[in-house]
């Protein structure tokens, strides 16, 4: 997605992002996050994997060190997302294209990982969660 004009980082092609609301869980404010950019929700997520990434970065708006958690959704297939006022375009590219897309360093390991651990179902099962945030137990 690309961040919208007038906003920071505009023109920035970046993934859904945010920050935790009080009290809320890491899963639970990811999926909230997920669901405000592009509107997917429970009903189109045909997967969701923990990458077993967090992402470390300097922030200048709070003058401090943020983590994130990163993780990945698998939508059914014909889903279309709906922007909200953060960005203002969408492209469902190839990992490859991604890659050469991205500017952030952990992007590029997102998206390798996606590729290298999710495409596989086999190895993709040791990644799922619930959207409760629990593994999957099969």
């Amino acid at each position: 997605m690309r961040r919208s004009k007038g906003r920071i980082l505009a023109g920035l092609w970046q993934c859904v992002s945010g920050s935790l609301e009080a009290g809320e869980t890491v899963v639970a404010g990811a999926l909230r996050e997920l669901g405000e950019e592009t509107g997917f929700d429970g009903k189109v997520i045909d997967g969701f994997f923990n990458l077993d990434q967090v992402n470390q970065f300097y922030e200048p708006s709070v003058e401090g060190i943020l983590s994130a958690a990163i993780f990945a959704v698998r939508v059914r297939p014909g889903s279309e997302p709906t922007l909200s006022h953060e960005h203002d375009a969408l492209r469902w590219v190839s990992p490859a294209t991604a890659l050469e897309t991205v500017v952030w360093p952990a992007y590029r390991e997102s998206i390798e990982r996606i590729a290298r651990d999710l495409v596989d179902p086999d190895r993709a099962a040791w990644f799922e969660l619930g959207l409760e945030g629990r593994r999957r137990t099969g």
